[in-house]
């Protein structure tokens, strides 16, 4: 228990303490500095108060026996790899206040099977659900315009995602290696999917583009997905489609989209 004279947890304060099972943060403390928590292997409660704003770098990475996290309100920073192998973390809820979820802040949570992204939410950091491989399905609110570099990749059980007419840019590899997903809808506010942004979708059988102007499209963004994959365009695109750098070598899959 930390009396609540405390502001900040300072960071590494309680790194590798391999004993401690629980904590109670009281709502004097504002910031949990960098590894504050990171490697308490036994940690499976925490109560974070609405007084915290950020939860630092790695503040509780490789605590793999905690099981469930309140993120506040309060909160605005989720830190680079907050959360990095929490692998008995089955769900997160984002709050509102959030706007980034930094790079590989839940990676490796192979527990996590639901996540919810508040609509405060602009940017998808690189990595930040890397190898999540129990998450089944995300909806990405429509707030945000970045789906970072790798954010989803290797998430072998998703099987549904959402991707809101607000975002412009599907990050390289961003679902890389998702061998679950089997459709997947692109709006028409994406006007780039990076390299190999689909890559290793060995499932993908019907991938939806609603944009009339082709997307930018780089090197290997489809490869591997199932020879069998239906692209389905707006009608009046598909031979645009058919000719467009990175799409012609499709031209046999693209169909229009039927009303």
């Amino acid at each position: 228990t930390i009396p609540n004279s405390v502001t900040t947890i300072g960071e590494s304060a309680f790194g590798t303490c391999t004993g401690l099972t629980s904590v109670f943060i009281p709502n004097s403390v504002t910031t949990i500095c960098e590894s504050a928590f990171s490697h308490c292997t036994r940690l499976t409660s925490v109560t974070i108060p609405n007084s915290v704003t950020t939860i630092g770098k790695s503040a509780f990475a490789g605590c793999n026996s905690l099981t469930s996290i309140t993120i506040p309100n309060s909160v605005t920073t989720i830190g680079k790899s907050a959360f990095y192998i929490c692998k008995g973390l089955t769900s997160i809820t984002i709050p509102n206040s959030v706007t980034t979820i930094d790079e590989w802040a839940f990676g490796f949570c192979t527990g996590l099977t639901t996540v919810t992204i508040s609509n405060s939410v602009t940017t998808i950091g690189k990595s930040a659900f890397y190898s999540c491989t129990s998450l089944t399905s995300v909806t990405i609110p429509n707030s945000v315009t970045t789906i970072g570099e790798r954010a989803f990749s290797h998430c072998t059980g998703l099987t549904s995602v959402t991707i809101p007419n607000s975002v412009t840019t599907i990050g390289e590899e961003a679902f890389w290696g998702c061998t679950g997903l089997t459709s997947v809808i692109i709006p028409n506010s994406v006007t780039a999917i990076d390299e190999r942004a689909f890559f290793g979708c060995t499932s993908l059988t019907l991938l939806t583009i609603e944009n009339a102007t082709p997307p930018e499209v780089e090197d290997f963004a489809f490869g591997g997905v199932s020879e069998n994959i239906t692209i389905n365009v707006p009608a009046e695109s598909v031979e645009k489609y058919k000719t467009a750098k990175g799409w012609s070598r499709y031209a046999d899959k693209i169909k229009a989209i039927e009303k």
